[in-house]
């Protein structure tokens, strides 16, 4: 007999023996849907021997405290009118001069509008001025609401975020991820520094990374040791993420290191995965849990991809889907990415085993290196050298190229032509589940230049087939996929798809990407909106966004309306080459998306128990939702993330569905990253509000609700 959780089930369940599942929140939780107890006269009544059936006993009401039904029926986007609007002036972001290239958002106050942190990499190392004297770099933005929408204000001094450790404030923040690290249900803060030093010289103060608690109104204080000043963690941050690695109820860190001149040369250093004390104490874990690369010193290792990689981006998610988070880092310098998967601690006593070349995730398929023009024009000229009668006979100008290039082509014979040479320059991934099959797929944001060719991996989707334990990813070209930019007859099509998010900014069920892409001349804001057959469609203009040389995104609901709004960074690098696509600054531009009532939605927010963390980073959250009749019921899936990608993106610690035309969910259904993997199931939840789900909790509650 299948078991159900719909309460208009419940007595018959109970009768039939069928006890519904102990997590669900309306059986043994006690929760909404859970058959209602024997009444004192039904008590009587069975003391007395009477034969009078049992009374009977009107159910209570599920939906009791619920909002009212409130259905969207206005037509969906058809992509011939543009629904974001700049409110950049309004929202307060160009008066006050904010400025940056690097964004992350969340909730710091309580209040659902997820504040911003944005930073730029001007000055990197020395500490940040108040008095005027110069530009500002660092700017943490409380949101508020306005007639207009919505808008920022800055509260970075007041609310001690670059607090240092000689008593003084300014020191720098290149990476900012957030998660309750102390389990007080308070967001805390890792405010990662990448530092050119080891020590205070050459005008910069040899300040480090930090992780500072959280008061839960938008103040921070830090932890009482300096956790990051050591050798293995000081130098060369380029990103980092939350992760409850050993689901032990505590947040853990993953940290992503970069190459930098002083750090080992230029060869790159060991990633980090640090284990959190729920006090906000964190300590080195990445020996232990297996999680361990080699120096760059055999060939034999570097070819095996054992090595340290370049990292750019790190990333945490259930890849596999056993209920474990793996770890993700995406590397610079076309080296192999990484996926370790996690699990349950075995024979090894290791935690953590790379898997990226069996699972796919280390680059895409394209391996034909006779594509890359350095390497055509070499072959040009020495058409003797191993494999040159492989290359095609290059259709562009080979002096000119090696001109371009200092007098050399980009381009090693003996070693570009090998598999640890030909994957992509990749600065962000991220973790969706695409096509809503169940499990998570991946986005990769990559640069290529225009004489590398397609063996440099880009911008790109890559398919999760679900096998558990070993999951494969099929990654799709541009060309299959849609993901493909568009650039003028003429124009160097250099990309630099370095940030990204996933989103569903049109409400219709179906996950979007907006890339921000760098800093080349041409390059800004795309958006990719996903159509019916699961491929993609450039919508950038139609839709309303514009900002050139975008680098750094945000997204959320700033002005509660139940659609998702962007915030975009802009990039000044290269502005030299193309001056009139550039501001003046690394303006940051808010976007308000018009689309409200049109299709229906729920954001989630959720609130780990005792066995797990309180951000609930790791839960997997399924919304299940009832289709037009005779279609099959519709599963959307998210995870909730702990920051991912280059310097540290976070759209918050809420998730948002975009359900279409469909307004009535059947059901919500929320694996917890706890040690048992507890999941709970709630039939009683409504749709366009703002949900916060309690672990073990018997109904969901509605923050925004006013009855």
């Amino acid at each position: 007999m299948r078991c159900t959780s719909s309460w208009a089930l419940a007595l018959a369940l109970a009768a039939a023996g069928c006890a519904s599942p102990k997590a669900e929140p309306g059986a043994a939780a006690g929760g909404a849907d859970a058959a209602p107890a024997d009444t004192a006269a039904d008590t009587a009544a069975d003391s007395a021997g009477t034969d009078a059936a049992a009374t009977d006993v009107a159910a209570a009401n599920p939906w009791a405290g619920a909002p009212p039904e409130q259905c969207r029926s206005g037509p969906s986007w058809d992509g011939s009118t543009p629904i974001f609007e700049d409110i950049s002036e309004a929202a307060g972001l160009k008066s006050n001069k904010i400025a940056g290239m690097r964004i992350s958002t969340a909730d710091l106050d309580g209040d659902h509008r997820p504040e911003l942190f944005v930073r730029s990499m001007a000055g990197m190392g020395k500490r940040e001025l108040f008095d005027g004297t110069v530009p500002r770099r660092l700017f943490l933005l409380r949101a508020k609401a306005t007639d207009g929408g919505f808008a920022f204000e800055d509260i970075t001094e007041s609310s001690g975020v670059l607090a240092t450790r000689d008593g003084g404030s300014g020191r720098q923040v290149h990476t900012a991820v957030f998660g309750d690290a102390n389990n007080d249900g308070h967001v805390d803060l890792f405010a990662g520094a990448s530092i050119p030093s080891d020590k205070a010289k050459d005008g910069f103060p040899g300040d480090a990374s930090e992780l500072l608690i959280g008061d839960g109104k938008g103040h921070f204080t830090l932890t009482p040791q300096a956790q990051f000043a050591s050798t293995e963690l000081r130098r060369s941050l380029t990103s980092a993420s939350w992760v409850d690695f050993d689901k032990d109820g505590l947040l853990d860190l993953w940290l992503g290191y970069g190459s930098w001149p002083g750090a080992g040369g230029d060869m790159p250093i060991p990633d980090q995965l640090l284990r959190g004390d729920g006090k906000g104490g964190m300590a080195l874990a990445s020996a232990q849990e297996g999680v361990t690369t080699l120096d760059w010193l055999k060939m034999s290792d570097v070819q095996a991809g054992t090595v340290h990689r370049n990292t750019w981006g790190t990333a945490a998610c259930d890849v596999n889907g056993d209920g474990w988070p793996d770890l993700l880092s995406v590397s610079y310098g076309r080296y192999f990415n990484a996926l370790w998967l996690g699990g349950g601690l075995g024979a090894s006593g290791k935690r953590y085993s790379e898997v990226s070349a069996e699972g796919g995730f280390d680059r895409d398929d394209d391996d034909d290196w006779t594509s890359n023009l350095n390497a055509q024009c070499y072959c040009a000229e020495n058409p003797s050298a191993a494999e040159c009668s492989k290359a095609p006979k290059p259709k562009i100008n080979c002096p000119a190229l090696k001109k371009a290039f200092g007098g050399t082509y980009r381009w090693n014979h003996a070693t570009d032509r090998q598999p640890w040479r030909l994957g992509g320059n990749t600065g962000t991934v991220a973790c969706a589940d695409l096509d809503r099959d169940g499990d998570l797929d991946m986005v990769y944001g990559s640069i290529v230049h225009p004489d590398v060719g397609p063996t440099s991996d880009p911008l790109r989707v890559a398919l999760n087939d679900g096998q558990t334990p070993m999951p494969h990813l099929q990654h799709l070209k541009p060309s299959v996929s849609g993901l493909q930019h568009q650039f003028p007859p003429g124009q160097e099509d250099d990309v630099g798809d370095m940030h990204l998010a996933v989103l569903d900014f049109d409400s219709d069920g179906r996950l979007d990407i907006l890339v921000a892409s760098s800093d080349y001349p041409g390059t800004r804001a795309k958006l990719f909106w996903q159509q019916l057959d699961g491929t993609y469609l450039e919508v950038t203009k139609a839709s309303g966004l514009n900002q050139p040389h975008a680098h750094g995104v945000a997204v959320a609901d700033w002005d509660l309306d139940g659609d998702l709004d962007v915030v975009l960074g802009h990039s000044l690098a290269r502005c030299n080459l193309s001056p009139k696509e550039c501001y003046a600054s690394e303006e940051v531009h808010a976007f308000r998306n018009n689309l409200a009532m049109t299709n229906n939605f729920v954001r989630i927010r959720l609130v780990g128990g005792a066995a797990s963390n309180r951000s609930a980073i790791g839960a997997r959250v399924k919304v299940k939702v009832a289709a037009a009749a005779g279609q099959p019921t519709t599963t959307h899936m998210q995870e909730i993330g702990g920051g991912y990608g280059h310097f540290g993106l976070q759209q918050g610690l809420d998730l948002f569905f975009g359900l279409g035309s469909a307004c009535q969910i059947e059901a919500v259904e929320v694996r917890w990253p706890d040690a048992a993997g507890t999941t709970e199931i709630w039939t009683h939840v409504r749709a366009n509000q703002l949900v916060e789900l309690q672990q073990g909790a018997s109904k969901p509650l509605y923050p925004l609700y006013k009855p």
